[in-house]
């Protein structure tokens, strides 16, 4: 699926000089928060996502992703799963304050659970990760990572875990020392 025509028409596809967040420089960024926001974007994200989870084999209990941003997929996600799993759920994992991620008491995560973990954007999968981890932890079994974009220069299993992804779509990041100066010569943005 090329969702970029998504995120092009919700104003979330920015070109530029950008300071990503693991703390390399792109020339490109997509701003999935702004993408999200729409309920039209996220019906038609949330589908795909669902769908490739069904066609993969997977039927998991439960669907979560790290918060902030994969609260409203994992939601979307869950919502379209309901017509073939009617009790499947949507949880998030939050920061717990010491480099990881938990789940809130408030949610049951039984040993032996099964479950999808979302994510927008995969770059290093460090939060997506961490979300699974905390989920692991609780006794629960991961089927796959689903996202919508994957931009890993690597395919395949993102530490051992299925990835599951609607688009892979590439952008060259620079390490701070390695910017080339064509993109050094532009604004640069901090997300």
């Amino acid at each position: 699926m090329d969702v970029l025509p998504l995120y092009r028409q919700a104003g979330a596809f920015h070109e530029g000089h950008f300071l990503l967040a693991s703390g390399r420089h792109s020339p490109m960024f997509l701003q999935s928060t702004t993408l999200l926001q729409h309920p039209a974007a996220m019906q038609t994200i949330g589908a795909a996502l669902a769908a490739r989870v069904l066609e993969a084999g997977h039927r998991p209990d439960f669907i979560i992703g790290p918060a902030m941003g994969g609260v409203v997929l994992a939601y979307e996600v869950a919502r379209n799963l309901i017509s073939a799993l009617p009790d499947v759920r949507a949880i998030f994992a939050e920061k717990d304050g010491q480099g990881g991620m938990k789940i809130r008491e408030a949610f049951t995560v039984a040993e032996g659970q099964s479950f999808v973990a979302v994510e927008d954007v995969l770059t290093t999968g460090g939060s997506v990760l961490r979300a699974v981890r905390a989920t692991e932890s609780c006794g629960a079994r991961c089927l796959a990572i689903a996202v919508i974009i994957d931009r890993r220069l690597q395919t395949g299993p993102l530490d051992g875990h299925p990835l599951l992804s609607l688009q892979e779509l590439y952008f060259e990041t620079y390490a701070p020392e390695d910017v080339p100066e064509w993109l050094a010569g532009r604004e640069l943005r901090e997300i």
